[in-house]
């Protein structure tokens, strides 16, 4: 008898069910990622899966029928996988994550079955030094992915430079060369003035480069001629002079800080060396958190103020409240009683303005006031001493906003910020619920006196000139662009800077008036004598990307050689940040236009061109496939197979309808609503901002009606349909369905790979990066919303911004892992957290309270970005003594 035939399968049953097992687990995943691995290659992808997919299989089969030889051909692929994973993306920890953990883990267990295949295996000449070898490839799977975790944390998004090492500049994007797009010379009129010679890329920084005036570029961005601060006949001094303004320090009193919105304290108690001493001094609880019918829409993002020894916070309904700050102890509270129905996207109330009358009786009613907008279109005025009505306010100590705006219905039309005060004028603004109608209420900008709320003005883009208020049958035109974040101001130009946002409709344009064209995604200084435009900054043209401008500007003194300039930084979702003269809107540093990709459903209408800033940029290089992501390589392999059949050409890729489009960065892209903060003593300029594409259709509008879209007028659908939360955009050909941050749909997370934020000190003067750092850990974050524990930064989203003091500190939170950081402004290394209760997305605001330094925050929590809500205010400083 052979020895073959002579050979008896002598390993113990549950062993030999475990390899069995194990060998038709690889077969399925052998399957699945082979049949992925063909389909990403004939869309022009990665070899790599089919590769590993006949690996897998092959290990699978010859496991099953109890070949040793199994473990040889795993190793085998194990070892292919490691030499390509090595080089693609190299030693970096997050990206080798769904590349090596997965099939690593996969290696322990075909290690376990090795005893189990050496007895069933009648080729015993194979066995010798298998389990060796396993052992080994092993151990240095475990180091490879080990190996990124324990290097110091590296600067991300820099050039390669000895010193002063600068961000990488946005490459010019340019169709590719087998597109058939080609891009065309601007049009005539538009005040678009094309390079003389293709573009190319630029450095981002120039070190020891000084800004001009006036730049000698032959660029325009803004054709509009600058008005003078003052239009002759108009006696803007007369009327309505400057008013002084409280610093910050004892106080912080307005939403940035001051109207500049440096968001800057000069406080220094708290520094670096003692920073990890602080301690909650005390908590407050406001008792607004969502009833059943507002679960899931609430978004405080608020900032309290403080002015003099009161703190006055604002709930996401509206409620306002006055806090003792020593204590904590309520003194009084305001309630507006805005019903649930008014809430739109989300419960909102960033904070309140604070308003003294000049000249007036210390000891009269409202000689101090607190004015706030409300989610139901009303502006309030309460006495800041009491919490009661200001009675000579409008009617009876309230504006209704509802006026002029014609046809609305309850959270179409909402006051989600603070109003900005400019030489007693209240300037508002408001939030129109994106995506429903081109028939949207108007985002007409109004000014009200601040002592009465009578009518001063109306800046309606469709009636230019005009500054009158609607009368009783006429209504504001509908439809255009609003400005629903946080406004600045110069009391001494008698100026406020409205960051503008898009037209109702986000995503289509071809119906948009020349005024909307002209007006949209674009900084405007208005002159609050008169409520007409000095001037205005256009950042996006032609905006269908959704890249309104949300982040407040911030008015500084800009350093040059010969000496400051009035300037104002602005900074936007897309990464640019631009630095303007306040005074007439030209840039400071050259602004270049570029060509841009061409096509999607709007050929006629997208602009060849847009505006790139030359003085720095937080955008990212363009997106690639191996950029994509997953827990394993089944989720990287499924992300990069819709990156392969997505429409995508770098930045300002056009919207498509018959298929999906990425849009890299996605509308919460750089930076946002937190907006930055600057400290002008040491001339650093921070900002957090967020790293993650969008991925985008536009819906047609007859799949779009068979879907059910509703817009917020009509009455809802009976129940969630295909397209989820899409915006319909009534009155344009399509709908259009978002998705944020592009996430995978059964297991929540995003197909990009991380950081998916950061936040970087840049050199104000010459706009260099001075560090760079990805921010957030992933404690709070994992696959199928079940958190990680794990206190790894990952480079978390994060919505919300920073305060910055001259003890050479950054207080900030929101990031989605719930903490509160304290951060070195010189070198970006994380000196303290706190882990609060609810999610950060607010700013916090640095002040003196009794002779201490406090650090105040309200972490309230945020549908959006699925952190839990909290109604707690808290108060952090240094232990007495």
């Amino acid at each position: 008898m052979s020895n073959r035939s002579a050979h008896r399968d002598t390993s113990h049953p549950v062993s030999r069910w475990y390899s069995i097992l194990l060998g038709a687990l690889l077969v399925l995943l052998g399957l699945a990622i082979g049949i992925g691995g063909i389909w990403l290659i004939a869309l022009g992808g990665s070899w790599y899966y089919a590769v590993a997919g006949i690996g897998l299989l092959i290990s699978g089969v010859l496991m099953v029928m109890g070949r040793y030889s199994s473990g040889l051909v795993y190793g085998a692929t194990y070892v292919f996988t490691v030499i390509w994973a090595l080089w693609e993306v190299g030693l970096q920890g997050w990206p080798l994550v769904p590349r090596l953990v997965a099939p690593t883990v996969i290696l322990l267990l075909v290690f376990f079955a090795i005893p189990a295949l050496r007895r069933r295996d009648p080729h015993p000449g194979t066995r010798h030094g298998m389990a060796t070898a396993m052992a080994i490839l092993a151990a240095l799977g475990i180091g490879l992915i080990a190996a990124p975790w324990i290097r110091p944390t590296t600067v991300l998004a820099q050039a390669e430079t000895e010193e002063g090492a600068a961000p990488a500049a946005q490459t010019p994007v340019q169709p590719p060369a087998d597109s058939g797009i080609v891009s065309p010379a601007p049009p005539a009129g538009s005040g678009i003035v094309a390079p003389a010679e293709p573009a190319e890329p630029l450095a981002d920084q120039i070190p020891g480069r000084q800004p001009a005036l006036d730049t000698e570029s032959d660029v325009v961005i803004n054709p509009e001629v600058p008005r003078d601060p003052a239009p002759e006949g108009q006696s803007a001094e007369e009327d309505r002079p400057a008013l002084a303004m409280r610093e910050t320090g004892a106080d912080w009193p307005a939403w940035g800080g001051n109207l500049h919105g440096t968001k800057y304290s000069p406080l220094t108690q708290i520094t670096p060396e003692n920073v990890d001493q602080l301690e909650r001094i005390w908590e407050f609880h406001t008792g607004d958190l969502p009833s059943p019918e507002a679960e899931g829409k609430y978004s405080p993002e608020n900032t309290p103020l403080k002015i003099g020894e009161k703190l006055f916070a604002c709930t996401p309904m509206g409620r306002i409240i006055s806090i003792d700050a020593q204590s904590g102890k309520e003194e009084w509270h305001f309630d507006p009683e805005v019903p649930v129905d008014a809430i739109p996207y989300g419960a909102t109330c960033r904070g309140v303005s604070y308003f003294e009358v000049p000249d007036a009786d210390p000891y009269d009613p409202c000689t101090t006031r607190i004015i706030w907008g409300t989610l139901d279109a009303r502006l309030i005025a309460v006495d800041a001493e009491t919490g009661r009505l200001c009675l000579e306010f409008g009617d009876y100590g309230m504006v209704y906003l509802e006026r002029g705006l014609g046809e609305t219905v309850p959270g179409w039309y909402a006051m989600s910020s603070p109003p900005t005060i400019v030489r007693g004028v209240v300037v508002v603004g408001a939030q129109v619920t994106d995506g429903n109608a081109e028939d949207s209420p108007s985002g007409v900008i109004r000014g009200f006196d601040a002592v009465t709320g009578e009518f001063e003005w109306a800046w309606d883009l469709g009636r230019p000139g005009d500054t009158s208020q609607a009368g009783p049958e006429e209504i504001y035109t509908r439809g255009t662009p609003n400005m629903w974040t946080i406004a600045a101001g110069d009391e001494e130009l008698g100026y406020v800077f409205l960051p503008m946002g898009n037209s109702a409709v986000d995503y289509y344009g071809s119906n948009r008036s020349e005024q909307e064209n002209e007006y949209s995604t674009s900084l405007v200084a208005l002159d609050v004598t008169t409520g007409q435009p000095a001037w205005h900054f256009q950042t996006v043209h032609r905006d269908v990307w959704d890249y309104d401008l949300g982040s407040q500007p911030t008015l500084i003194d800009f350093p040059t050689d010969n000496g400051t300039v009035p300037a104002i930084i602005l900074a936007s979702k897309q990464g640019d940040i631009y630095i303007l003269n306040r005074e007439t809107g030209e840039s400071l540093f050259p602004v270049e236009e570029r060509p841009v990709p061409q096509g999607g459903v709007e050929p006629d209408y997208l602009s060849p061109t847009q505006p790139f800033s030359t003085y720095h940029t937080l955008a990212f290089p363009r997106l690639e496939e191996e950029d994509m992501w997953g827990m394993s390589p089944i989720d990287q392999l499924w992300c990069r197979i819709q990156f392969r059949r997505s429409h995508y050409d770098g930045i300002y890729t056009p919207p498509t309808s018959d298929q999906h489009w990425i849009q890299y960065p996605g509308y919460n892209g750089g930076n946002d609503w937190g907006s930055v903060a600057v400290d002008p003593e040491r001339g650093l300029l921070i900002a957090n901002y967020n790293n993650m594409p969008n991925h985008n259709r536009l819906v047609p509008r007859e799949e779009a009606d068979e879907a059910g879209l509703r817009a917020i007028y009509e009455p809802p659908a009976e129940s969630e349909g295909p397209l989820g939360e899409a915006g319909p955009q009534i009155g344009a050909p399509y709908a259009i369905d978002v998705n944020a941050g592009w996430r995978v749909k059964y297991t929540g997370l995003l197909c990009k790979e991380p950081p998916y934020g950061g936040i970087r000190a840049i050199d104000l003067a010459t706009g260099d990066t001075v560090w760079d750092r990805p921010f957030g850990t992933a404690r709070r974050n994992g696959p199928f919303g079940i958190p990680s524990m794990l206190p790894i930064t990952i480079g978390t989203p994060n919505n919300g911004g920073p305060a910055v003091t001259a003890g050479g500190l950054i207080f900030i939170a929101a990031t989605t892992d719930n903490l509160i950081h304290a951060i070195d402004i010189e070198t970006g290394e994380t000196l303290w957290t706190d882990v609060l209760p609810g999610g950060g997305q607010a700013n916090p605001l640095v002040v003196e309270v009794a002779g201490r330094e406090f650090v105040i925050i309200y972490p309230g929590g945020h549908h959006f970005m699925e952190t839990p809500i909290s109604d707690t205010i808290i108060a952090y400083a240094l232990p007495e003594g």
